[in-house]
Order: C-alpha cells, then structure tokens, then sequence
C-alpha cells in the first residue's frame, strides 16, 4: 500500500502496487522517453515475494532506472469466456495512475483487436518531486441550503473564439479563470463542471462520459504542454475559485469505463481482471452487464473496486482540494452481484457516509441508471443531495400549459416532501433536491422554448439518439429560421417564467452555462460528439440578450437576499396556497397558482407570487394585506428593465391582472406583514 506508484524517499526507491486477483503473471514494463517499444527495465512478479492477497507489489530503486519516464504493465491469466480481458501482449494503464502519457503513435483501434499494442499503447508516467503547492485559501463557509449551482463543460464554456477569453487559454483550466468575474457577477455559489478525468482522446467523447482513469485531469484540457502541467493548472483553478468564493464540484463518472463491452479497447481494468472489476451478465452475447448504457459496469460488489472510488474521492479531495461530487448515475452504486437493485444499505454509502473526510462533502446523485429509478427515498444515500428529476419534468409541463399540474407544481416549489419526506421516521431536508429546468443532457433553456422536436442529425445516428421525452414547446414555430417576432418575444418570457420558478422553489437551484444569456445548440438534445459550435457557447448572444442576462442576475440576487426561500427546512405553516381567488384551483382545467410565504421565522419579508400558465390574462385578487403593503419586484411579462424591479413598485389596487403566460412577484415588509 498504496495502490499505484510511490516515491519512497527512505530508500530513493519507488513502489508499485496494483490488484489484479485472478492474474497468474504480471510484468512491470519501465519505458524511456526516447524509446516506447523496448524497455529499459522489465520486472517479473514473483507471486511467493510480490504478491499479497490480490495486489502484486515490488520496490524498485531509482539507480536500477535508468532514465525511466514511463511505465506499463502486461499481464496474463485464465481468461472468463467472452470478457475477453486477459492479454499478455498488451500493454496495460495502471488504474492508480496520476498521469496518462499518449504516446505519439497512440491507436485505439489497436487496443481493440488481438496483439500487442507497443508503443501504441497509454502509460502512467513516473512520479516527480516537485515544490508543495500553496494553496494559500481561506474559504467562506461552504454553500449549503443557499447555493446555487452552476453547470458547465471546461472546453466548451470558453474555446469559442467569441469568449473574449486570451486565445491559447481557450477551452482550457486556465480559461475558466479568466471567467471567474463574470460568473461573480451572475451571482453564482457553485460551479459543477462536467467530467474531467483523463479520457481517450481518441474517443468521440466530448463530454466526457468515457473515463480511462479515475486519478488523473483530462490533459487536454490544459494550456501547457508540460506533462504535468494539468496538475498545477487545475489546482490553480481550483484556488482562484476558492478565492472567489465559489465552490467547486467534479461530475464523476464512477459506473463505468472507456474499454466498452466485449468488442471494445483494452486499456487497463480488462487486461488486469475483467471478471473482477466489472459486472456479467447471464447472457453470452453480450457478457458484460450495461446499466450504464455504455457498454459495462464497474462491480461495486467487489472490494476492490470500492476501494479504487474511495481512494479517487480522497486523492481529489486531499490532493486537488475540491468541494463536492456529482455522481453520474449512482444507482450503479446499488447494483448487487446479481445485477438487482439493493434498496437497503448498499456498502459504499455507508463507506463514504463513514468516512471523516467525505463525508462531509457536498455528495450529489443522479439517482438512477439505465435499468432503475430511485429518485428521493428509495436512494441508499439518506443524506446525499439528488438531481430532481421531477422537477424538470412537473415544471417543464406546467410552463407549456399541460393540463392538471397545479398539484404537481405546488409538490415541487415546496420542495417534493413528497419525495424526501420531512416525518419523524425519515427527516429528510428541502435542500436534498437539487431542482434544475434543464442540464447538459437534453434541450438547453432556450431550445426548450424553440423546439418540439430533436434535431440530433448532426450526432450520427439518424437522429435516434437523446431523449424524446423532452416536454418543451416552440411557441408556436420550430426553430429560429422565419420564427414571427411574437413568437421571439414569448420564448423570452417563457424562460424568464422557467427561471423564475426555480429560483422561487424550495431546494437547491442547478441550471446550465449559457442559459442566462439563452445559449442555443440548435435543437440537438445529445451533443455528446459535437466539439464544434453546437457544443460552445456562444458568447455573442451574451450582447445580444442582456436584459435576459439581467433578469437572471436579479433573480439569483432575489433569492440570496430571501433567507425564507433557500432554508434548510420545509415551509410547513409559513406558506399559504391560493388561487385567483382564496383558494386553490386543483381542477384538471387550471393552470394559475399564487402563494405567499411568510418570513417573520427567518426575519426576512412576505413574498407572494401569482403564476399564470394559461393563455390569456387573469386577474388575481391579493389574498392578504392592504395592496400600498406590497411592492411587486417582478413581471415576467413586462419589457426589461421593467420585468425586475431591484426596488419594487407599489401596488394600487387588490386585483392584480397577470398577462397571459408571465410570473408576477410581490414583497411585503415584515413589519408590515405583523397584525
């Protein structure tokens, strides 16, 4: 221990470990900079002195090197029919690795056929002692109940050459620095950045939803060309946001990996164990077990392979000091050996939950994978934060105008006890939803008011890719091209009123770069594939939609300023519902809400908020208080600046008319709010 490679200064030695259980041989091959065929030392694992338990392990001084960069493993065994894993011609990636060296005849296609991949082949590089880094940080407490996440992919937030961002730092860890004034003033606490562990970049994996390694930086995602410059770069990313008083958050693709199915790459994790890293199924065409949707999934059955996630999550941690995780699919994490879905007390979670370091990180779950759905409390993470799915969904088709979703829209602004109950038995918290309209996976906010339809062409799979479930609405035309200026002018109020309404719930608000300035991608709802245009944003609409990125920022301020709106607690008695009238209208035909949260518990003002989804005009009456008592701050349906009033305007009257399709808001003193 530990697994990977470590320089042992006591012995100017270094010491490799990796498990690999059902492995009869293991090589170790050390390459040199100037020669990646042949190595310049190769070590034969005895399994009386090199091995314990699973891990083989050997100690190798630094004056036996010779100019060793690189390294790589081979290794044989009993191969399980069809995993086609075991390989002694290839050469392996340590699954510990800290860095991944390509070298520059790097083949993918390589790694999948039979053979040896010499030179071909990614390798870790040797560890170096360099200078400890200064992280020099003194951190506001961190955002829990009052954060609000920000959502964006490291390349894609700024390598348009339209980002104003100094060119070769474009699309790089550096990049985003130089953005950190504007999301400052955005108003944002939390930056979610899409998945930047090392992928193949062979692979059209523009997401990166594809990892190689769990350990290392995406390289290309570096200004420099140093072989450990993605380290330095990414911490200094990391300290400029701290300094900033934002919070960082990794998406972490823990469920599975590159290599695919059977027919895919041997990079690593198949070549040491297929059978004991990764899940099988029954079925002998295809032999490994896909609820991921890519091809495998990683055996969190498997002690080892716990321990691999547990040691990723410290090493990001402790090493690159970041503030929380984002699970990709995390029902994988529930996954029993049998491929059924453990609804109880699933390891890790109890793992992580113990553990004194993790466990207090902000540990975020998409609660499902492609076989199973476990939104809210059938989760084992009690105490983790949940992407809400339902949310998106209710929201999205109450603002198009479905029928019957006042109950669901009042579920989800009070903050889905529905789905994290606040009994005695469970005490689950509002901020455990993580409320968003839309993420990188889907429409963006303004392609959620322009299209009916994907528009996936471009992705190469004839538009058969994303999701079809979108429950967006054009306003009446399909796209951009001849669209009439009134329908221009309601996709604008429909993404304030979507805007609005989540920056209103109860929860933790997530909405996705490029939304605040109505960044489009055309209509494709899956750009997994597309480095280009479709997948940057677009920086130009950012001039061109300013009263859009105002109203954003006056809403993200509303919410900051409005401790009632962003507690820790349900809302219980300091809500009232309404209607038009004094009460709520449930029946399938309506489409209006109002309600005033009281916020004398929190010291802060009254809000009442009127919400008309129908097609016309209604007029509401203002259930509590004289009209003078109330200033209305916001009106989706009014022209900028006139939408949000940083100060309010008085009312005049008790009726309140609301314009078809808007969100109108109201503050109250809460000295005035006292009878």
């Amino acid at each position: 221990m530990p697994l990977g490679v470590t320089w042992i200064v006591e012995d100017q030695a270094f010491n490799f470990a990796v498990c690999a259980e059902h492995a009869e041989t293991v090589k170790l091959f050390l390459y040199s900079p100037s020669d990646l065929a042949k190595p310049v030392l190769t070590f034969q694992f005895d399994p009386i002195r090199n091995k314990s338990g699973r891990i083989w392990h050997c100690r190798i001084p630094l004056d036996q090197m010779c100019d060793a960069r690189y390294y790589g493993y081979s290794v044989s065994g009993q191969a399980v029919a069809g995993l086609r894993g075991f390989d002694h011609e290839k050469v392996l990636l340590d699954p510990y690795a800290k860095r991944v060296f390509f070298p520059p005849e790097f083949d993918r296609q390589r790694a999948m056929k039979p053979g040896p991949n010499y030179e071909k082949a990614p390798l870790g590089v040797l560890p170096t002692q360099r200078a400890a880094f200064d992280w020099a940080e003194d951190l506001p407490p961190r955002p829990e109940s009052d954060a609000i996440i920000y959502e964006l992919h490291v390349k894609g937030f700024t390598k348009n050459p339209n980002s104003g961002v100094h060119p070769p730092r474009a699309g790089t860890y550096a990049g985003l620095i130089e953005k950190i004034p504007y999301l400052k003033e955005l108003g944002i606490t939390v930056v979610e950045l899409m998945p930047i562990f090392q992928r193949d970049p062979h692979e059209a994996d523009y997401w990166g939803y594809m990892p190689l390694n769990f350990f290392a930086p995406h390289a290309q995602y570096a200004s420099g060309v140093d072989e450990d410059g993605q380290h330095l770069e990414f911490k200094n990313m990391v300290k400029a946001f701290h300094q900033a008083g934002i919070f960082v958050v990794l998406d972490v693709v823990y469920n599975h990996t590159c290599e695919g199915d059977h027919v895919g790459p041997i990079y690593s994790f198949k070549g040491f164990d297929a059978s004991g890293y990764y899940m099988q199924s029954s079925d002998p065409i295809s032999p490994y077990a896909n609820y991921s949707g890519t091809g495998n999934t990683l055996n969190f059955n498997q002690p080892h392979v716990r321990k691999m996630v547990m040691d990723s999550l410290r090493y990001w941690k402790n090493e690159m000091h970041i503030d929380g995780f984002r699970f990709d699919l995390a029902s994988v994490f529930s996954r029993n050996a049998d491929g059924s879905l453990n609804w109880g007390d699933a390891p890790i979670f109890s793992e992580i939950a113990a553990d004194p370091e993790l466990g207090r990180l902000a540990l975020i779950a998409e609660p499902w994978d492609v076989g199973g759905y476990q939104l809210g409390q059938g989760f084992p993470g009690t105490t983790w934060l949940q992407w809400n799915a339902g949310y998106r969904d209710d929201v999205r088709r109450f603002v198009r105008g479905d029928a019957g979703m006042v109950p669901d829209l009042m579920r989800r602004i009070y903050g889905s006890d529905d789905l994290f109950p606040d009994s005695r038995e469970h005490a689950y918290h509002a901020f455990q939803t993580v409320n968003y309209i839309d993420c990188h996976d889907g429409f963006t906010l303004y392609d959620l008011v322009s299209y009916n339809q994907k528009h996936n062409w471009k992705n190469g799979h004839d538009n058969q890719d994303g999701m079809n479930a979108n429950y967006s609405w054009n306003c009446g035309h399909e796209g951009d091209e001849s669209a009439p200026p009134e329908v221009l002018a309601l996709r604008r109020k429909q993404a304030k009123n979507f805007f609005c309404l989540l920056m209103l719930s109860n929860g933790i608000p997530m909405f996705r770069a490029g939304d605040e300035f109505l960044n489009t991608q055309f209509g494709n709802n899956n750009p997994y594939n597309q480095d280009n245009e479709i997948g940057w944003l677009d920086w130009s609409q950012l001039k061109a939609n300013q009263d859009i990125f105002r109203f954003f920022k006056g809403m993200i301020a509303f919410r900051k300023s409005h401790a009632s709106l962003c507690r820790s607690r349900f809302w219980r008695e300091d809500i009232s519902w309404y209607g038009v009238g004094p009460t709520v209208d449930m029946s399938p035909d309506s489409r209006s809400l109002a309600f005033c949260l009281h916020d004398a518990s929190q010291g802060d003002d009254d809000i009442y908020v009127m919400i008309n989804a129908y097609w016309q005009p209604l007029q509401f009456q203002i259930q509590e208080g004289a009209p003078q008592d109330w200033l209305r701050i916001v009106d989706t349906d009014l022209p900028s600046p006139c939408d949000f009033s940083e100060c309010g305007l008085p009312l005049k009257h008790p009726m309140y008319q609301a314009a078809p399709r808007s969100v109108v808001v109201l503050t109250r003193s809460r000295t005035k709010g006292v009878p």
